[in-house]
């Protein structure tokens, strides 16, 4: 992927983990297959780009045995950190083998946290990347968190944060259902504020391990992005061939949330 001129629009695609890992694993087990689908797909983007992509069996089965959510455990936060590690080296391998100039980066080195949430994240290098033509890759980690010692963040809050960070940019969620969908499987085409308390009963948790809310919690940050600010995120199937590609090039698929 060259460097281009479009010096102001930025895409931010999230990948789940439950797309590019087997989840119901009870320890990281990737899907080569569909991470080389999705690199595939990403290497035709010649825009600005940022990727983060989710843990999976690579992060939430190693979170929750060591109960991290509940308490700081030194064994669990590196033993957990080095686990997502090495799903990113597995994704940013994919994407270079495609073409894409990928480049890793562990929110561990660059974030601090207070009780879960983002409160500093160190971007001079991001900034630097997307300007000389490289693509980030960021995913779910374990941070250092100033009351909690270290606390779980989810790419679905990392996302949000980078947005805004941003000054604004077009949000895809890719996960592994065809949007939002509704209490006989349809696809809810648009969620706002105003009909969140009308599709929330929707929305379950994940079916596999997750330790980061499933479903529910990406939509939830989502609503708080696009309440104070004017971003619209799509949430699409990304295990559906093509669908990567759609949305990369401007198509408005799956859930938007939207204000």
């Amino acid at each position: 992927m060259n460097k281009t001129d479009d010096t102001t629009n930025l895409t931010i695609l999230k990948i789940g983990g439950s797309i590019i890992t087997d989840k119901n694993a009870g320890d990281g087990t990737a899907n080569y297959d569909e991470i080389k689908r999705i690199a595939g797909e990403i290497s035709k983007y010649k825009g600005r780009l940022i990727i983060v992509h989710g843990a999976g069996s690579f992060g939430h089965p190693q979170a929750k045995k060591y109960a991290l959510i509940e308490k700081f455990d030194a064994k669990g936060t590196l033993i957990t950190h080095e686990s997502v590690k090495t799903l990113n080296r597995i994704v940013v391998e994919s994407l270079k083998n495609a073409g894409v100039d990928a480049v890793g980066v562990h929110p561990m080195g660059n974030t601090v946290s207070e009780n879960g949430r983002i409160t500093q994240m160190f971007l001079n290098n991001i900034h630097l990347m997307l300007d000389n033509g490289f693509v980030p890759v960021l995913h779910g980690d374990v941070v250092m968190d100033t009351k909690l010692g270290a606390s779980v963040l989810s790419g679905d809050q990392i996302v949000p944060y980078l947005a805004v960070q941003f000054g604004g940019a077009r949000i895809g969620i890719g996960s592994a259902k065809d949007g939002v969908l509704d209490d006989v499987g349809a696809t809810i085409p648009t969620i706002i504020s105003s009909n969140y308390k009308d599709v929330k009963k929707h929305i379950g948790e994940s079916e596999s391990t997750d330790v980061t809310g499933g479903m529910l919690g990406k939509v939830g940050e989502l609503l708080k992005l696009c309440e104070t600010s004017s971003i619209t995120s799509y949430i699409f199937n990304a295990g559906k061939s093509g669908n990567v590609s759609r949305f990369l090039s401007g198509e408005d698929i799956g859930t938007a949330i939207t204000k």
